[in-house]
Parts: structure tokens; sequence; C-alpha cells
């Protein structure tokens, strides 16, 4: 199947039978990038939930349970892609979630932090600014679904972190 024939197919329904698999239940965000309408904002929620769970942990433990988070997301995304048979299908939102956390690095506590993370980080996934669209477009597998939005979240990060200081 080429790439574009692939992108044509994004917004097709999961079957229900698909989250009984625990690989595609955690591409597919608990079930979240399975709602009709903007899944991977739902997606974010989850990143949101885990975020608070993991904020209080350090920033040598947060980045390496991010670090990890991603590595598997390149698994389970990549096996959920192939076997849903196209790239990036709109409901897999592992890399949102995980694109979430990277932007929340070394975030302050608090929930306009919380927030405006989210912001940040849902408008650079959509809007995809060099190189997060180069990268959608032309890196494939399971690698391609988490690279983009896990340069959005960088780029998160980095927006983030240049509000904190001038605040």
């Amino acid at each position: 199947m080429s790439h574009s024939e692939s992108k044509t197919n994004k917004n097709t329904p999961v079957h229900s039978g698909f989250l009984k698999h625990p690989v595609h239940l955690l591409a597919l965000g608990f079930g979240t990038g399975c709602v009709p309408k903007a899944p991977g904002t739902a997606g974010t929620l989850v990143g949101v939930f885990l975020y608070l769970l993991l904020q209080n942990l350090g920033d040598l433990i947060y980045l390496a349970i991010v670090l990890v988070l991603f590595v598997v997301g390149i698994w389970v995304c990549g096996r959920t892609a192939r076997d849903l048979g196209m790239h990036d299908h709109q409901a897999i939102v592992w890399d949102e979630i995980v694109g979430y956390l990277v932007t929340m690095i070394m975030a302050p506590p608090g929930w306009v932090w919380v927030l405006s993370g989210f912001v940040l980080f849902r408008l650079f996934d959509i809007w995809k600014p060099w190189p997060i669209r180069w990268a959608d477009r032309r890196v494939t597998g399971g690698f391609g679904v988490m690279l983009d939005d896990v340069i959005a979240g960088i780029y998160g990060l980095i927006m983030l972190q240049i509000i904190v200081y001038l605040l």
C-alpha cells in the first residue's frame, strides 16, 4: 500500500474488537483514539492524566519513563498501523500521549502549565511546522508514527519553557 493510499483511509472506523488486544489498546490510547471527533485531542487528554501521575517523580525518572514510553510506542504504533493496514491511522494516539509528555518535561507545577502545555502541543501537532510535516509524510513505520508528535512535543517544550522564563 502506498503512503498516499493510506492517507485517504486515516478516518476509517476501528472495529471495537480491536481494543481487546493489549498492543492495540495502548496504541489507541485505551480507546480514546476511537472517538469520532478529535481523537488526537482525546488521546492527548490521556497524556494529561499520565502527566499528573508522573509529574512529582523527579526530572530524571520522568525523562526515563518518557523515553521508555517512546520506545514502546515505536513498537505498539508500528504493529497497530500494520494490523490496521495503514500508516498513522487517526485512531493511533499513543504518539499524542508521548508528545504531550515531552512538552511537559520540566514544566512548573500548576494547572495553568498543564493547560498551556496541552494547548501548545495540540497547536504544533495540528499546525505541523517544519520539520513536523516532513516527518509525518516521509518517515514510515512505528518510528514515523511517533516522530512527528515527539517533534511537536519538543516545539511545545521549547515554547513552554520560554513562557516560563519570561514570566
